[in-house]
Formats: structure tokens, C-alpha cells, sequence
């Protein structure tokens, strides 16, 4: 990752208010070991391969001699953050999170429910092991308040070699090799792209996609810092290339509600009649967790250039640790919960992440790579003079769901690309007059 930048948020706002949450450590206590303190972690690793790994680490740290024993509590990806914020706004934040980084990791830290880890990073064996990128990732104005632990995730569309054959279709490097290869696809019945929309970040991939490659990273950023406008030319044409891929049929049916927590993308893939799925590299876990030999048929490639951009298309959207562990507690407890999480980078856990798929963030993580579809990803990653953090994760909680909803639009044909980019720009215009 030496090529590599992150793209870090130094964004905040307060928190949203919401009705307290009856969940949290008192739910989460249930089961837990009575002679022992426990120890809440909140993540969302519902399924495996997530879940094995999220408890592989929980485990180790239960089985060793300590005052303290770790109650895991997985939760469902869509509900996740809301659940999170009702949880800190009812005091009852759990001992140990995940989350993205970002703007809402800000939230959490000026909120007071993310401690700083710098003493106990720099005196264990982590500096050792994990990714410099990853790390400052996780740092905010000098000091490390979270700790990357699960996968080097960017987004690439995922596609079936069997189908591509079949139809005589070779792998893009044009947005307008993309669209003929969809073209085919749809004369002979095949959706193009798999996608579920309901939870409004998947279709968002296809926005950030494309307004980057348009556009590069200034537009983004000059908007964010309220020195450009969400009303830039990529935005719209971000916005107007969704639409026109609606209208040619190159997504499925309803696709507003359909549920990628349920698993209804890539069931479309499985059942042959989808070709390819825009997401996240933690895809690769998912297929090969389903099955095995379905995976063998699937290749991936980078979101294409545009056609005569000078725009640099080695940009890669994601991050580089995609869970990362922050802490709302001190003292000893802390010590504890701190001393399970740096078995996330033990070496036989590695080992397990990579034989599921995952790229952990770790050095050294390339001589362990065998797969072919995951060297794909991580030579793309490698190769990238740039990471753009997903804009959901970047930006400040209320906009990001301006995003998100606006997004969510776009694909319902309820909204132009102009009013949906104006609206972006308000909500972003409105969070910079408060700050």
C-alpha cells in the first residue's frame, strides 16, 4: 500500500437525538460468565466468514486468564449505526465497537465514546504488524481512537467468466466497453447488475464509481470543505448515468426493495440471472462462504474509465480496514477489551482471513495472497495513487443520509440528477453554517 492515501475525515457534528434504546449492555449481558467482569462488543458480523473471525478473537481472549470475559453481540449491517447512536445517547454505549473511521468516528470521539490508544498501540506488538495506512486511517488530530481489524476493502464489480464467455464479452477498461458488454447482456435476459438497493449504501457505490472516475478526488473534497459544489458536472453525471442504466434495464426489477442483508444481490447471481455485482472486496468472503464452487466461476475487475477522462483511473473507493474497533472504556477494562482485539493480527487469524477471502490489514499480507480474484484486488489496491473513503463513511452522519437517500432516489426515478444534487448540496451547505 505504499502508493496508497487515505482520504480522512476531519468532519463533526452532535449527535442525533433519538428514543432510548433498550438494547446495549444490559441486552447484551445476557449469557455472559458471572464470575467474571464482562466485557460488551458490538459488531456486525452476522455471517460468516465475518462471524467466525469476529469470534475467533472473542474466544482466544475467553479461554486465557483474565478478570474480565467478552460478551460478542453481532448486529445486522442496515440497523447498525442507528442502533450505535441511540446506544451513546442513552449512556449505554457498548465497551467496544466497530465502525467505519470517518466522519462518524469524529462524532464518536468529541462525544467522549472513543478513547484514545496510543500508549497501549505503541507498547504491544501491533506496530509491528499492522498497515501504516490502516492506522492513520484510524487517527484523528494525532492521536489513534480505533483499530483495523478485519479486511483492505475496495469496490470492484464482480462478474460471472462462464456467462461472460457464453455471450462472447471481454473484461472492460471503458465505461463504453462496460455499456456494450450490458447491452448483450440484456437482448439475451440477463440484468447486468445484481443489486439490492434497499439499503441505499449498495447503489451508492455506482454513484461514488462514477462521479470519481469523472471527476477525480477535488470535486468531492472542495464540496465537502464548502469550496466547491455537489451541483459539479460528475455529480450530475453521476446521477444522469444511474438513470439512463435504469431505463436500459441494466438493474433488476424493484430494485429499491430488494435487501442486500438477505442476501437478495447475489442470489440473483446464483440463480443465473444477473452477470455481475458492483461491492465491496468482502464479496469474495460471501461467495465463497455460499459456495465454493459457484466462486470458481467468478472474476473481478476495477469500475472502468471513462472514456477520454484524463482522470486518473487507478483511484480506488474503500478503505483500508473496513471494521475498525474503538473503545468506550478505561482503566483496566480497557487493558482487557484492548488485549482481545490485537488477536485480530495473531497469525494463525490471519492465515484464517486470507484462506476466507479477506485481505487483512497487515504487513506483509501480499506473500500470503494465492487466490487469483483476491491478487486481483490487492494488485488494485496496491496500484492506486489513491483510496477515496466510501462518501457514506467521509462525510458527517445527517449528509451522508442526504447522500444515501438522494442515491436511493436516483434509482427509483423519483428525482433528476439536479435536484438530487442540489439537495446533496444543501444538506452539506447547511452542516458547514453550524460547524
Amino acid at each position: 500500500m505504499k502508493k496508497s492515501r487515505i482520504m480522512v475525515a476531519v468532519l463533526s457534528a452532535a449527535l442525533i437525538p433519538f428514543t432510548l434504546f433498550a438494547g446495549g449492555k444490559k441486552e447484551a449481558a445476557a449469557g455472559s460468565q458471572t464470575t467474571k467482569k464482562e466485557i460488551v462488543f458490538w459488531n456486525i458480523g452476522m455471517e460468516n466468514p465475518d462471524r467466525g473471525i469476529m469470534e475467533g478473537a472473542v474466544n482466544t481472549f475467553n479461554g486465557e486468564s483474565s478478570d474480565y470475559a467478552i460478551t460478542n453481540v453481532p448486529i445486522q449491517n442496515d440497523s447498525y449505526k442507528q442502533k450505535l447512536v441511540i446506544a451513546m445517547s442513552s449512556k449505554e454505549c457498548p465497551d467496544m465497537y466497530t465502525s467505519w473511521t470517518g466522519g462518524p468516528m469524529i462524532e464518536y470521539i468529541k462525544s467522549g465514546y472513543a478513547q484514545p490508544l496510543d500508549s497501549l498501540y505503541n507498547s504491544s506488538e501491533l506496530p509491528g504488524r499492522l498497515m501504516k495506512a490502516a492506522i492513520a486511517q484510524a487517527t484523528y488530530q494525532g492521536k489513534l481512537y480505533a483499530i483495523p481489524v478485519l479486511n483492505v476493502a475496495i469496490a470492484g464489480i464482480f462478474y460471472n467468466k462462464e456467462m461472460f464467455a457464453k455471450y462472447n464479452l471481454t473484461v472492460p477498461k471503458t465505461l463504453s466497453e462496460l455499456e456494450k458488454d450490458c447491452d448483450v447482456l440484456v437482448k439475451n435476459g440477463i440484468v447486468p447488475f445484481a443489486l439490492a438497493n434497499r439499503s441505499k449504501w449498495t447503489g451508492s457505490m455506482y454513484f461514488v464509481s462514477l462521479a470519481t472516475r469523472k471527476g477525480g478526488l477535488e470535486p468531492f473534497a472542495k464540496a465537502v470543505a464548502g469550496t466547491g459544489s455537489f451541483t459539479d458536472d460528475c455529480f450530475i453525471y453521476a446521477g444522469q448515468k444511474i438513470q439512463e442504466w435504469v431505463k436500459k434495464g441494466y438493474f433488476p426489477e424493484g430494485v429499491n426493495s430488494l435487501s442486500e442483508d438477505d442476501g437478495q444481490s447475489r442470489q440473483l447471481m446464483y440463480q443465473g440471472k444477473a452477470a455481475m455485482l458492483l461491492c465491496g472486496s468482502w464479496y469474495v468472503g460471501n461467495f465463497k462462504n455460499d459456495s465454493e464452487e459457484f466462486y470458481k466461476k467468478i472474476g473481478w475487475f476495477s469500475f472502468p474509465a471513462i472514456d477520454g477522462s484524463s482522470v486518473d483511473s487507478s483511484i480506488q473507493i474503500g478503505t483500508l480496514g473496513d471494521q475498525f474497533i474503538s473503545f468506550s472504556c478505561t482503566g483496566d477494562k480497557l487493558k482487557a477489551a484492548f488485549q482481545c482485539v490485537t488477536h485480530y493480527s495473531d497469525p494463525d487469524m490471519v492465515k484464517k482471513m486470507v484462506a476466507a477471502g479477506k485481505i487483512p490489514p497487515v504487513q506483509g499480507v501480499d506473500s500470503m495472497i494465492t487466490d487469483p480474484v483476491v491478487k486481483s484486488i490487492l494488485a488494485a489496491a496496491n496500484n492506486a495513487s489513491a483510496v477515496q473513503l466510501w462518501y457514506d463513511q467521509y462525510l458527517p452522519p445527517a449528509v451522508a443520509q442526504t447522500h444515501l437517500d438522494t442515491c436511493q432516489e436516483l434509482f427509483g426515478l423519483t428525482m433528476t440528477p439536479q435536484q438530487a444534487a442540489e439537495k446533496f448540496q444543501a444538506s452539506m451547505v447547511q452542516y458547514n453554517s453550524q460547524k
